[in-house]
């Protein structure tokens, strides 16, 4: 009988010390405009086993907590190919920058990937895109999968300007 508990009480405190070693991360100025966001973000990371998200739409965050830094790696992937972008509060959790963009003069490019759920989604990225030295249209739409920008313009230029908006997705040629 002694043994068993003994046995209960180091099974219970291995699980409490696993659990503590779980990794969390916060990316913050992530692009969540909506509860429709929220589904897409927490969406995006479950699809990576063990990795959870508490996302915040009033604070603009995607909390990540995994069992280890690989798996949050792994979600923080899952985040950036979804179309949401922002800032790692742990810098050996790695948010990719990589947007196929090549830092040239181009008169039209499509983007791909990019989170466009509502009506504030694309409202953003006109805006942002608008902003851009050059640009003089974009063909954004709710839910679409991918669309161009027209103008005289830098690509990398664009791309930076989603990401600072908290929004990222891929040029395609």
């Amino acid at each position: 009988m002694k043994t068993t508990l003994v046995t209960i009480a180091m099974a219970l405190a291995l699980a409490v010390s696993t659990r503590a070693a779980d990794t969390t991360v916060k990316i913050s100025d992530v692009h969540i405009c909506c509860k429709s966001c929220v589904k897409g973000a927490t969406a995006a990371v479950a699809k990576v086993d063990g990795a959870k998200a508490d996302v915040s739409e009033d604070d603009s965050t995607v909390t990540i907590t995994a069992p280890d830094a690989a798996t949050a790696q792994k979600a923080v992937d899952s985040l950036v190919a979804a179309g949401f972008y922002g800032t790692s509060s742990d810098p050996s959790i790695k948010i990719s920058a990589d947007t196929g963009a090549k830092g040239t003069k181009v008169k039209t490019m499509t983007i791909t990937d990019l989170h466009l759920c509502c009506g504030k989604c694309v409202s953003a990225v006109h805006k942002t895109v608008n902003a851009v030295p050059g640009v003089t249209g974009d063909t954004a739409t709710k839910g679409a999968k991918s669309f161009d920008v027209t103008g005289d313009f830098n690509d990398k230029d664009v791309m930076d300007a989603l990401q600072k908006a908290g929004l990222t997705g891929k040029v395609t040629d």
